[in-house]
């Protein structure tokens, strides 16, 4: 009986399971923002390369 107490107050499997939904959360995040971010890339050396052309 006092192992399945134990058992039951043992908290350590829930910080993992913490810093697993952090890094999903995360991974989702750079999944929605990268596409937005290259085309403002894109842009950004889009004109620095008509820039230099026009030199």
């Amino acid at each position: 009986m006092k192992k399945f107490v134990r058992f039951m107050n043992d908290e350590s499997g829930a910080t993992a399971i913490e810093y697993g939904l952090i890094a999903a959360a995360m991974g989702l995040m750079l999944v929605v923002v990268m596409p937005i971010l290259a085309t403002a890339v894109s842009g950004v050396f889009g004109q620095l390369k008509s820039g230099l052309d026009n030199m």
